[in-house]
């Protein structure tokens, strides 16, 4: 991944991908900075190398890329989508994707930003894969993407709580989510309550 620039020069390209969809879209700012925060948490939680993790960071990072193509109106609709809303907002995978592969040096986390909608029982979008046939880089994403998305306010609901949070992940293991990722993530935040429970004593 890194043979024509450096890593710097990556990361470069990574923030300024991301503080273009920002600037479209401020009110999910820090949302996929937060994503891919916790996605190379779970990697490392799962054991993969610094290199996969890096992948997988930067595939984190940029895996809503492709809402800079999708219109205001339906990013930022405050109640329930209709249908062809719907359908528009599905596309941004596919968006993201097409935008990944103009950059050489991106191809690699191209999977991860087409498919980090994708399901474990298979329907997901854009390309209805299931299971392993899914990478785990995306298969990472749609955890730490679901569990950023239920923890902060959006324009059409309030805040989940942890604890509903867990409830609901726990709720989707297997059919939603691969259910050894989610079981990263309630490993990962018991150690982080247990660390604030000894802070606090």
């Amino acid at each position: 991944m890194m043979d024509y620039f450096t890593r710097d020069d990556l990361h470069d390209i990574v923030e300024a991908l991301a503080t273009a969809l920002d600037a479209k879209h401020s009110s999910t700012l820090g949302h996929s900075e937060r994503v891919a925060e916790l996605s190379e948490l779970l990697a490392k939680h799962l054991g993969l190398s610094a290199a996969e993790r890096e992948k997988v960071h930067v595939g984190a990072h940029l895996h809503d890329i492709g809402k800079i193509g999708i219109p205001d109106a339906v990013l930022d609709k405050p109640g329930k989508l209709t249908r062809q809303e719907f359908f528009i907002i599905r596309q941004h995978p596919v968006i993201g994707n097409d935008i990944i592969k103009k950059v050489k040096i991106l191809l690699p986390v191209a999977d991860i930003v087409r498919h980090h909608h994708e399901r474990f029982d298979g329907k997901g979008y854009p390309d209805g894969l299931c299971g392993r046939s899914i990478s785990l880089g995306a298969r990472i994403v749609a955890v730490a993407d679901a569990f950023d998305a239920m923890t902060s306010s959006r324009t059409y609901r309030t805040v989940f709580s942890l604890g509903d949070t867990m409830n609901e992940m726990l709720r989707c293991r297997g059919s939603q989510f691969d259910p050894e990722i989610v079981d990263a993530l309630s490993a990962i935040i018991a150690e982080k309550s247990q660390a604030l429970l000894h802070l606090s004593v």
